[in-house]
């Protein structure tokens, strides 16, 4: 005799739906302004439900990351990635990508978050870190291959280099828009390999 098919899951209810998208919104707009660690009653009051309200619907904290990073910095840094695997000079690739992470890194708190979470058993977390090393991988191996750029910079002097920024942006008084730039040139021309004389840095001169 054939076994019964199981049941189907109930339909969620209209309402629980509604909450979800307003806690994302909610979520969204906090962090966006404030990083990751934004208390969980600002947003639960700013999203009208009750804190437990986003245990129930997302676990908890690292659950509602989960559920809005991708929207509020992984679009972004895909995006970053794009521009600069698109672009056909290694030097400006490279430079328009530093340039670009570290502009990101200015104005979006929560992407520095991002860059310092700890949280490794954090699946959307880990995977906007994978892409991010490969894409950095690739970079710098096409620039140091035509170069461009001096021979014993590597994916993690990169890595070590933003979180040391991010930590300077979360900790220390924010700097001017001109300070950062200048500081973002400084770094990039200390890429360069010995004796080379660039033409520009990828950025915009002031």
């Amino acid at each position: 005799m054939s076994s019964s098919p199981a049941p189907a899951s109930p339909p969620r209810r209209a309402d629980a739906l509604r909450n979800e998208e307003l806690i994302r919104r909610a979520a969204i707009e906090a962090f966006h302004g404030r990083g990751l660690d934004t208390p969980l009653e600002q947003i639960a009051a700013a999203a009208g439900v009750a804190k437990g309200t986003i245990y129930h619907r997302f676990g908890g904290r690292q659950g509602l990351v989960d559920a809005v990073i991708g929207e509020l910095v992984g679009a972004e840094m895909d995006r970053i990635a794009e521009v600069a695997e698109r672009t056909a000079d290694p030097w400006e690739a490279l430079a328009g990508y530093i340039r670009d992470r570290r502009d990101l890194h200015y104005r979006e708190p929560a992407a520095v978050d991002a860059l310092l979470a700890s949280r490794l058993d954090s699946a959307a977390l880990r995977g906007l870190a994978e892409r991010a090393s490969r894409t950095s991988d690739g970079l710098i191996r096409r620039a140091r291959d035509a170069g461009v750029l001096r021979a014993d910079f590597t994916t993690p002097d990169l890595y070590h280099a933003d979180v040391g920024n991010g930590l300077a942006l979360r900790r220390l008084p924010l700097p001017t828009p001109a300070d950062y730039e200048r500081r973002t040139r400084i770094f990039l021309d200390g890429l360069r390999p010995p004796g080379h004389h660039p033409t520009g840095s990828g950025l915009p001169s002031s």
